[in-house]
């Protein structure tokens, strides 16, 4: 499949920011009702900017409440699911535990019921039927939404890989295949051991998003050791906090991002349509000249 070279992201909608607590709170309240975000989604669209890359919050849910209602103004809108939505499933273990939590999230019925209970499916580490039930549960606010690729969390993609657990990469791209005809993407903040980890599951040319840009801002390994990966391993990359949440000059970030290999998306998030422009149309130009 073919992604388009710039996606709009959602860490504005939710009050983050990597640099800034004080950015992030004026945002949050900003954006505390759906018009606010629907007028800035509508601002990127106008852009021309087509993918949506979001977590799974409760208010993505509205998000696609109201495009489903206006499909005939967004025929050729694209959301790219990114899951688990990390927040939610902490705060419900705090409040629950670990199995109540699942019982919150997963369908009412029999089988899931005996799956959990005890933790039986956690104790044992039978992943596959839980990872499947929560991708489904997660995917049901999607549902006649276009998405062409379905994400992991960094959050659970960064901690599998420290608990060694390879396989559950396997499963979820089999299972986003086989039930959404969507392709596996991996969101992490450790490109190199990603591809190492998809490479002993035969994921071939993995779609990956990281972080990329030239300070090394929450790039696991540093900035030479990610420039090498890109040389030399393949993959399809979307690369993010390209900016390093605004340490770094837009021309200069972008310029940058776009003359490494393999780079086939920048996904990035803004608040008002003078930055969602200025931001495009830099993308833009820079891949022009960099092709």
């Amino acid at each position: 499949m073919t992604m388009d070279r710039v996606l709009f992201g959602d860490n504005q909608f939710f009050g983050v920011n990597h640099m800034s607590e004080d950015k992030a709170r004026a945002q949050a309240i900003r954006f505390q009702h759906l018009p606010a975000v629907l007028a800035t989604l509508d601002d990127a669209y106008r852009e021309g900017i087509r993918t949506f890359v979001c977590t799974t919050h409760d208010r993505v849910g509205e998000i696609c409440d109201h495009f489903r209602a206006n499909r005939t103004e967004y025929p050729d809108y694209v959301f790219y699911p990114c899951m688990p939505y990390a927040h939610k499933y902490a705060n419900a273990v705090t409040e629950f535990g670990i199995v109540e939590a699942l019982r919150k999230f997963l369908p009412d019925n029999g089988a899931v019921k005996s799956m959990v209970k005890g933790g039986v499916a956690i104790a044992s580490k039978d992943v596959e039927p839980l990872m499947q039930l929560l991708v489904d549960a997660e995917m049901k606010m999607f549902a006649g939404m276009s998405t062409p690729i379905i994400f992991i969390q960094n959050v659970v993609t960064d901690l599998l890989l420290g608990l060694g657990m390879d396989e559950a990469f396997g499963l979820f791209s089999d299972h986003v295949r086989l039930k959404y005809n969507a392709e596996p993407g991996f969101i992490t903040m450790n490109l190199p051991r990603l591809l190492d980890a998809l490479d002993r599951q035969g994921i071939e040319n993995p779609i990956v998003c990281a972080n990329f840009n030239k300070i090394g801002f929450r790039m696991c390994g540093g900035v030479e050791l990610y420039e090498k990966t890109v040389r030399e391993r393949q993959c399809r990359l979307i690369a993010m906090s390209v900016l390093a949440s605004g340490a770094i000059p837009p021309r200069e970030a972008i310029e940058y991002v776009c003359r490494q290999p393999q780079i086939q998306s920048i996904v990035f998030g803004a608040s008002s349509r003078a930055n969602i422009q200025q931001t495009k149309s830099l993308i833009d130009d820079m891949w022009q000249t960099a092709t």
